[in-house]
């Protein structure tokens, strides 16, 4: 009769320990407005809207973009830019910013920022390509690009910056810098800048610009660099210089095509001293993109650090 009296005083002094527990306190502290809203129309239907972080106790999960008081889009709280599309040519708008955290709070809209989106055009030629593309590592976690101003027939509307073939950035068409922010400390990034015009005709990509960031712990001298890479309407060829940890020749390498392991290159012998060369053959039609990148397997048998990433178009230039 004692073990069952045990056991019944052992189930009451836990339920009295759980319940002395003390729950966590609920989050309703709002965060702060967005501030340093900007907004420019870059064509007759697109506008680009952009803000300074807001602050929170437990974070910031997400950014609400509203147009005359209704929400029309919501990023995630790691972006602090996005377009808006879709619009009437020749139309005034408004648009605030709010930030919103995980437990649902919102915070107070930002400044109302009126904009007026570009007349409609017919025009059909796209501006030259941005020249003499420049970057320079500020930080950790930002970099500066600039350009020389591209050409139009009519005129340049809008910059966009690409990273890794992913717009990332738009500054006005007057603009010949632009300050990348909220990037990832010791990566490699690969931007490439494009001239825009009212009627959204875009320019070739500029030339890229690699950088790397400070900090962190990626180990960049195991990475291929002098990444080119050419096309023609049946083949792509890749030339870079493998790396040489510690001094040794690596005799494999994986080729990654957007994102995705396409094939591994691999050397039956000692591989080509100085570059190396890799063609391959694509049955895409002319004016099919592809992202490009590498990566060695180093004498330890370990994946080094990928390369700079490159954009090639099938056929020719874009």
């Amino acid at each position: 009769m004692q073990r069952p009296l045990a056991a019944a005083v052992l189930t009451i002094a836990a339920l009295s320990v759980a319940a002395c527990a003390k729950a966590p306190d609920p989050d309703t502290r709002a965060p702060t407005a967005p501030r340093g809203v900007t907004a420019e129309s870059g064509s007759a239907t697109t506008v680009h809207v952009m803000w300074s972080a807001s602050a929170d106790d437990r974070g910031v999960a997400v950014y609400e973009i509203h147009r005359e008081g209704r929400k029309v889009k919501e990023v995630p709280a790691t972006t602090l830019m996005t377009d808006i599309e879709g619009l009437a040519p020749e139309t005034p708008y408004a648009f605030t910013v709010l930030a919103r955290d995980a437990a649902g709070n919102r915070s107070p809209h930002s400044t109302k920022i009126p904009v007026t989106t570009l007349a409609t055009t017919r025009d059909t030629q796209p501006p030259t390509r941005p020249a003499s593309v420049r970057g320079t590592v500020t930080g950790p976690r930002t970099v500066t690009l600039t350009w020389h101003a591209a050409t139009d027939d009519t005129n340049v509307t809008a910059y966009d910056i690409y990273q890794a073939d992913t717009r990332i950035h738009t500054v006005p068409g007057t603009a010949g810098t632009a300050r990348i922010t909220t990037l990832r400390p010791g990566t490699i990034y690969t931007f490439t800048v494009r001239a825009r015009d009212a009627a959204e005709n875009e320019s070739p990509d500029s030339p890229p610009v690699d950088l790397t960031t400070p900090g962190g712990a990626i180990p960049t001298a195991t990475a291929p660099t002098d990444l080119t890479v050419t096309a023609t309407k049946r083949e792509i060829t890749v030339t870079w210089t493998p790396p040489k940890p510690d001094g040794a020749q690596v005799t494999e390498h994986q080729l990654h095509l957007d994102g995705h392991l396409a094939t591994t290159i691999v050397w039956g012998t000692t591989p080509p001293p100085g570059r190396a060369t890799y063609t391959f053959t694509v049955q895409d039609p002319p004016g099919t993109r592809y992202t490009v990148k590498l990566r060695a397997k180093l004498p330890d048998g370990t994946w080094g650090t990928f390369s700079a990433q490159r954009t090639v178009v099938v056929g020719g230039p874009r």
